[in-house]
């Protein structure tokens, strides 16, 4: 189960240092293969490989009506391995759909991370956290 959020620069090359709390994490779950995909919301997703195999059968076995969606999640996924630093390369290309120049943050969503750019994802937080709780939330005990 991943969780928090982390700050993060890329380097040069558009590497990611995954934060130390989830490395061993991955190494257990995937052996250190993990894919990366757009969201429709402005950010990417990154999974443990097994994580990956069990949306992309779900996000497959959606209806034609959502093939735009398919593309959208199977058509850009790309599988990458955690190097030996704890680093994952993130491609040019996935890095130009989510805006990541050099701040990102990286954020624990139970099965999987999102990976957003710094400004962007402050900006949304701020707006989301400016509209108060969702109805959805609004009997939820915490």
């Amino acid at each position: 189960m991943f969780q928090g959020a982390s700050a993060l620069t890329l380097d040069a090359k558009g590497r990611m240092s995954v934060p130390t709390r989830h490395r061993e994490a991955l190494q257990q779950q995937a052996e250190g293969r993990v894919t990366l995909t757009k969201h429709p919301d402005g950010c990417l997703l990154l999974f443990p490989r097994p994580a990956w195999e069990v949306f992309r059968t779900r996000v497959a076995a959606l209806p034609y009506e959502a093939t735009w969606t398919k593309r959208i999640f199977l058509g850009n996924a790309q599988d990458v391995e955690v190097d030996g630093a704890g680093r994952v390369l993130v491609s040019p290309e996935l890095r130009a759909a989510a805006s990541l120049e050099r701040e990102v943050m990286l954020l624990g969503m139970g099965s999987h991370f999102e990976v957003w750019d710094k400004q962007t994802y402050e900006a949304k937080e701020q707006a989301a956290m400016a509209q108060g709780m969702p109805d959805a939330l609004k009997n939820f005990t915490f």
